[in-house]
This record gives structure tokens, C-alpha cells and sequence, in this order.
């Protein structure tokens, strides 16, 4: 199979693993109304694959795979709404800081250097000790800790491209600057930024199962990948299948997002085009 080939397979691959945990999640309110928060203690810790439980039951007897389906919903807001901030935000300071240079660009690289030296867990255990857990809190953290990605990446590019004939002559034109940065910087940085956010959406997926498996996340109550490992840590070797099924949603998730990435980096990287011209 041809190098070129194998990307397009990366990218059908990722495709229909997001499709398939996507979908599962989707239409999980028309296929478990209830949520997967019916108990049913008669049925506890019920195998895989029975009559009316395909993934078993849980210690409570809750479906597995109603909260699986369920659950997803919280790793896809995280995950997704998360980034959207990020990017957001960090555009916003990188443009600034690399077009105008000067005070801004200090005040704003300086502060990213002190954030950049604060380890994300100990920031997370921080906050939520003072504001307690929460899905918006977890988001906010996210869009905090992660913004300063974005500010740098975007900031190296405004500065490859601030001093670009174009620029100049939209400069020239009496183009405002506002006009300058969005309209005719920004477009030509957004190949970086979507491979960047691609990857993150990922990486917070994984940060958001791992904060709510220590009880930094989300409510409990809440149907939750990272809850559904917690609650089934203490039966791994009676009934692996409570922590198995949601690990299982998490790397399928987590795979197909990275592999989307990937195909990405290599489709909008030019120098990477250019080696297989």
C-alpha cells in the first residue's frame, strides 16, 4: 500500500470511529430514555452479552451500555467546547501579541511563560478545591490551561507573515488593522490551528475521564466515562467488563480523533505535500 494511500486509510478509519462513537452518543436519549440511571439490584454485575444487557450490568445494576452511550455526551462537550475556547482565546492574544509586537507582546508572552510553568493537575486540584466540580468548571480550566497553546503557535505565525508582500500591500491599501489581521493573516495560520485543536479535543477527553476518575470532575451522579472506570475499579477482577466497555469508548474516541489529526497534519503541512509531490 502506497504512503499516500495509508493516509487516506487513517483518514476513513478515524472518520468511522468518530462516526460510530458520535452516533452512539447522538441517538442515546432515543435508544435509553432513561440514561442509564434505572437501578435494577436483582441484576447486578450481570455478564456481557445477556438476553437484556449486551455490555452487562454495573454494581448497581445500571445498564453498561446505556451509560456508555450516555456518558460519552460529557467527553464530547469537554472535549469539544473546551477547544473551541482555547483556540478562540489564544488566537485572539497571538494575533495581538505578534502584530503589534512591543508592550503587548511582553505582557502577554511573559504571562503565558508563568502559566506554562504551572502544572495542569495542580492547577486543576486547586481550583476545583475552591470552586468546586462541575462540567463548566471543568471547561473553563481546560480554556485556561490551554489557551497559551494556541496564543504561541498563532503568534509565531503572525510573525512570519506580519512583514509578507500581501500584508504589505493591504497596509498600503489603508486597510484598518483589524481587517489586516483577520481577513488576511489569520486565514493563512489556520492550518496549524486545526491540526492543533484536533489533537487537544483528543488530549481533553483524557483529561476529563482522568480528573473525574480522581473525583475532580463532574457530578458522580452524572453518567461519565471517567466515573464509569471509578465505579468499576473495585471489580476489575470479579467484573472487568464495568471498566473495560467505557476504557474501550474512551480509546476508540481517542484513537479516531488522533488519527484525524494526523491526516490533517500531513494534508495541510506544505512542506509535507510538497515531499510527496
Amino acid at each position: 500500500m502506497k504512503k499516500s494511500s495509508f493516509k487516506h486509510f487513517e483518514f476513513i478509519l478515524g472518520g468511522s470511529l468518530l462516526l460510530l462513537m458520535g452516533g452512539l452518543v447522538l441517538l442515546a436519549p432515543v435508544l435509553f430514555p432513561d440514561g442509564g440511571k434505572t437501578m435494577n439490584f436483582l441484576a447486578r454485575l450481570t455478564p456481557p452479552f445477556s438476553e437484556n444487557f449486551w455490555l452487562g450490568t454495573d454494581p448497581m445494576g445500571r445498564d453498561v451500555l446505556a451509560r456508555v452511550a450516555t456518558g460519552g455526551k460529557v467527553s464530547f462537550i469537554v472535549g469539544i467546547f473546551s477547544a473551541l475556547g482555547a483556540v478562540v482565546l489564544g488566537t485572539i492574544v497571538g494575533l495581538l501579541a505578534g502584530y503589534y509586537r512591543g508592550l503587548w507582546d511582553t505582557l502577554f508572552m511573559r504571562f503565558a511563560d508563568i502559566q506554562l510553568a504551572l502544572p495542569f493537575i495542580l492547577l486543576a486540584i486547586t481550583v476545583i478545591a475552591i470552586v468546586g466540580p462541575g462540567l463548566d468548571k471543568i471547561i473553563l480550566l481546560m480554556i485556561v490551561a490551554q489557551w497559551v497553546q494556541y496564543a504561541r503557535l498563532v503568534r509565531g505565525s503572525v510573525l512570519s507573515l506580519r512583514e509578507a508582500e500581501y500584508v504589505l500591500a493591504a497596509k498600503s491599501y489603508g486597510l484598518s488593522n483589524f481587517k489586516i489581521m483577520f481577513k488576511h493573516i489569520l486565514p493563512n495560520a489556520l492550518g496549524p490551528l486545526i491540526i492543533l485543536m484536533t489533537l487537544n479535543v483528543a488530549n481533553n477527553i483524557l483529561l476529563e475521564s482522568s480528573l473525574t476518575f480522581l473525583g475532580l470532575g463532574i457530578d458522580p451522579l452524572t453518567p461519565s466515562w471517567g466515573g464509569m472506570l471509578a465505579d468499576g475499579r473495585n471489580y476489575i477482577q470479579t467484573a472487568p467488563w464495568v471498566t473495560v466497555f467505557p476504557g474501550i469508548a474512551i480509546m476508540l474516541t481517542v484513537l479516531g480523533l488522533n488519527l484525524i489529526g494526523d491526516w490533517l497534519r500531513d494534508r495541510l503541512d506544505p512542506l509535507g505535500r510538497l515531499g510527496k509531490a
